[in-house]
């Protein structure tokens, strides 16, 4: 079987409706960058990226847990990563999909080199808040941040599978999705992974791993992940997990987030998890510097002061019960939509 380098172009691919081959689709990235809108600019950019004569792509990281950087990824190791998506989603030649992402971002960036490597029939639309607005087109596989799919609810009836990461969804909208037919997925990964490397049905707790990839943790509990055909060297994350099996580990938090308040460890993902079915608003839950406690936990909600129901927190244990609650108006976040817990945390300590 001939191997699938960056210069193939699958011959069930078509973008917006058309057939293109290698050079066609060349030529469409000029026009884009000629004549396009901005994120048809930055497709077309990337498209001439792709099939130059580099083996790598540079990639920025979202900044979710420190400076934005620039890392160098194998053209190879996106075309491996797209080949686990095809075969964990059972997708076919001729599928219809839609990249509603920023091809700025790996995200969006997947979203072109799978279609282009399965052979699927893309539709590319501006990535804003509302992708499936005056949109009747029936789809088998479509990508979203929670953002997107909170807006899109009522047209989820023409999605056949959806995947959807680049945040934490709320429990509400986990309750929504539970209603759709909708197969939905919440992905975990990040840039270094090509995006995801595991993938969990909306309602399931567990994640399951996606084909050639390893998993295990190190001394501090934190999720390692070797995925041979992606990365050469084991990725070492920051996420604390209880693996079940060889293919399968549940998600408990960051350990960058990890408080430690008067000797007990408090991990803020689980007590919000808690709190998400009472709170209907964005919030978050973290530490602030106290001179008795060293950290204490605190609660910060987006959005106008209000008076708090005590029963609140009825469901969460003694030292999970935070200290003080404070309000943002509006909670700053990173240019693909996460919230800045450490600035917002460093901003309500000094109040």
């Amino acid at each position: 079987m001939k191997k699938v380098t960056h210069n193939s172009v699958h011959n069930f691919f078509k973008l917006n409706g058309s057939h293109l081959d290698k050079e066609e689709l060349c030529e469409a990235a000029y026009c884009l960058i000629k004549e396009g809108d901005e994120f048809e600019k930055v497709t077309g950019e990337f498209l001439l990226d792709w099939f130059d004569n580099k083996p790598y792509i540079n990639l920025q990281t979202s900044g979710t847990t420190g400076t934005p950087k620039i890392i160098r990824i194998s053209k190879q190791a996106m075309i491996n990563s797209a080949l686990a998506t095809g075969d964990f989603f059972e997708l076919n030649p001729g599928d219809k999909a839609l990249c509603c992402l920023p091809v700025k971002y790996i995200a969006g960036k997947m979203m072109l080199v799978r279609s282009i490597i399965l052979g699927l029939n893309l539709d590319l639309v501006s990535p804003n808040s509302y992708p499936l607005s005056n949109n009747l087109t029936k789809y088998d596989f479509v990508a979203m941040v929670p953002l997107q799919v909170e807006n899109s609810l009522a047209e989820l009836k023409n999605v056949k599978k959806m995947i959807v990461g680049g945040a934490k969804m709320s429990k509400s909208l986990e309750k929504s999705l539970l209603n759709v037919n909708t197969d939905v997925y919440e992905t975990y990964g990040m840039t270094e992974t090509i995006t995801h490397i595991a993938a969990k049905k909306v309602g399931d707790k567990a994640f399951s791993i996606l084909p050639n990839v390893r998993i295990s943790q190190n001394d501090k509990n934190c999720l390692v992940i070797d995925a041979l055909k992606i990365s050469n060297e084991s990725i070492v994350t920051n996420d604390l997990v209880e693996i079940l099996s060889e293919s399968q580990f549940v998600f408990l938090g960051r350990i960058d987030n990890v408080i430690n308040s008067g000797g007990v460890k408090l991990i803020p993902e689980q007590i919000e998890e808690k709190l998400s079915a009472e709170i209907q608003t964005r919030f978050f839950v973290g530490g602030v510097p106290d001179a008795v406690l060293g950290e204490k936990l605190v609660l910060v909600i987006e959005g106008e002061q209000q008076d708090l129901d005590k029963s609140l927190f009825k469901n969460l244990d003694k030292y999970e019960k935070p200290k003080e609650v404070f309000y943002i108006s509006i909670f700053s976040e990173t240019q693909n939509g996460k919230i800045k817990r450490k600035e917002i945390l460093e901003s309500v300590s000094r109040e």
